[in-house]
């Protein structure tokens, strides 16, 4: 298992979190976790200018598969797009460099 730590910075700095706010990027994560992203477990944290996870990922079968940081980024930036509440809130991850 890998643990990779990820960030999202909201679109309106100091703007205050919003009561269940980490819950639902929980939630909105497991929602649009595709089975090859071998998401095994999530947690959350609302900050003042930012909403932080650590995601905990299946380690690669081969080296063939992606990296616990590509797969977690895929994820990051598919759920911010898909999901209102995040797209909303927050912007895009920055691309991997």
């Amino acid at each position: 298992m890998e643990i990779v730590y990820a960030s999202l910075t909201r679109r309106q700095p100091g703007e205050a979190a919003e009561a269940g706010e980490a819950a639902e990027a929980e939630d909105a994560m497991w929602a649009h976790a595709l089975p090859h992203i071998g998401l095994q477990h999530v947690s959350a944290r609302s900050d003042s200018g930012r909403l932080e996870f650590l995601l905990y990922l299946m380690s690669p079968g081969s080296p063939c598969e992606p990296s616990a940081l590509c797969r977690a980024h895929a994820l990051l930036t598919h759920s911010q797009q898909a999901s209102p509440q995040l797209n909303r809130r927050y912007l895009p991850p920055k691309p991997l460099t």
